[in-house]
This record gives structure tokens, C-alpha cells and sequence, in this order.
């Protein structure tokens, strides 16, 4: 195990920034004293100091909803961790998913739009609605959806031979779309592909100059 050189103020403390592993948000900032930061690292649970109660609680230990610690990172200047988990349950007190919900610049972000779409199409798949493309796709089954891949891949070849900047990326997302599609249909998750993507990498032993 990698050994944190933690700075703690002066009060023994360090801010501990959590994350979502799958989709990169930010859940929630915490505190964490010495032994916090232990418990944390010995049971892959997140454990903090609750400067209001001064002692140490466990996340989720009442509400159920816990978060499995996933990696830590020390900033630059060791004075700031960021703890990637996977949560299970809210983040929030108050119920929400994280403690970030209240705007004050906000821009419609795509960074979790597969997430979002992928979750939509598992939704329909679950809980059908009359009148959704998503339904009908999983109404007609594997082979009605196999067969609007293989439309969609064709079209991405032919607006690609066509140099044609807009067909390409249109023709794309209706290919990402029903492979979702596809994805639901099989019980596969995006995060199933993301770990064969990771697992293909090359090491950064070998990218790196000799």
C-alpha cells in the first residue's frame, strides 16, 4: 500500500472530496482526521470526522448508504484528498444522489450523457411505455434489434465515404443508441465495455520514453 503523506491543518483534519467511480461526480466533501483516514483505508469503506459531533462516523452506517472506496489521491500540495467510490445509496442527508444540487452557473454538460441515455433505455425495458421506440425495440426483440445495428453501422460507412461531418456524427449516435439498445437487451452494462477497454490499454510502463 502506497503511503499518504498527509498534511492536516490544526485542528488534525484534511478535506476529503468523494466521487463517483462511474460517472466522475462530485458527491459530497467531508473531513477525515488520522484515524478515519485508517478505518477508511483498512475497511474500503469511506469513514470521516464530524467536526459539529467531534467523532468519527462511518458513511452509511444508519441510512444503509455506504460507499465502497475505490482509490485515493493526495493533491499536489497533500493537504486535500479525493476519494473515488462506488456509492450505494445517496450521498446526501437530505436524499439527494449528491450534496452539489443547488445552481449557480450551471451549462448543459455531456460528460454523463451515455450514463443518462443508458439508464433511460434500462428504464423502458423494465417499466414499458406505450408509444417509445425504446419498447417497441424490446417488444420486437433481439433480432428486430440486431438488425437496426447493422442499418445504423452501414449508415456511419456511407456518411464516412461521404466525408459528410454531420451524417457521420448523426449516423454515430443512432449506432451508440441502439447499441444500448442491444446492451439492455443482453444484460450488459457500460461499465462491462469500459473494463475491456481498460483492460486492452497498454500499461503506462510501456507509453513511457526509456
Amino acid at each position: 500500500m502506497t503511503e499518504l503523506n498527509v498534511t492536516y491543518d490544526e485542528n488534525g483534519l484534511v478535506p476529503a472530496i468523494v466521487q463517483d467511480e462511474r460517472t466522475g461526480d462530485v458527491l459530497m466533501l467531508a473531513y477525515m482526521n488520522e484515524e478515519a483516514l485508517q478505518k477508511t483505508l483498512e475497511t474500503k469503506e469511506t469513514w470521516f470526522y464530524s467536526r459539529s459531533r467531534q467523532e468519527l462516523w462511518n458513511k452509511g452506517a444508519t441510512s444503509g448508504n455506504k460507499q465502497t472506496v475505490r482509490s485515493i489521491a493526495l493533491d499536489c500540495d497533500g493537504d486535500t484528498l479525493l476519494v473515488t467510490v462506488t456509492p450505494h445509496g445517496p450521498a446526501c442527508h437530505t436524499g439527494s444522489d449528491n450534496c452539489f444540487f443547488q445552481p449557480v452557473i450551471e451549462y448543459d454538460s455531456v460528460r454523463t450523457v451515455i450514463y443518462e441515455v443508458a439508464d433511460e433505455v434500462k428504464e423502458r425495458k423494465e417499466n414499458p411505455k406505450e408509444g417509445s421506440y425504446t419498447t417497441y425495440l424490446f417488444t420486437e426483440g433481439i433480432d428486430k434489434i440486431l438488425k437496426k445495428v447493422g442499418e445504423e453501422s452501414t449508415e456511419v460507412v456511407i456518411g464516412a465515404k461521404n466525408n459528410d461531418f454531420e451524417e457521420v456524427t448523426n449516423e454515430v449516435a443512432d449506432l451508440v443508441y441502439h447499441t444500448l439498445v442491444l446492451l439492455a437487451q443482453l444484460d450488459i452494462d457500460v461499465d462491462d465495455i469500459k473494463q475491456v477497454l481498460r483492460d486492452r490499454r497498454p500499461s503506462k510502463e510501456v507509453l513511457r520514453d526509456e
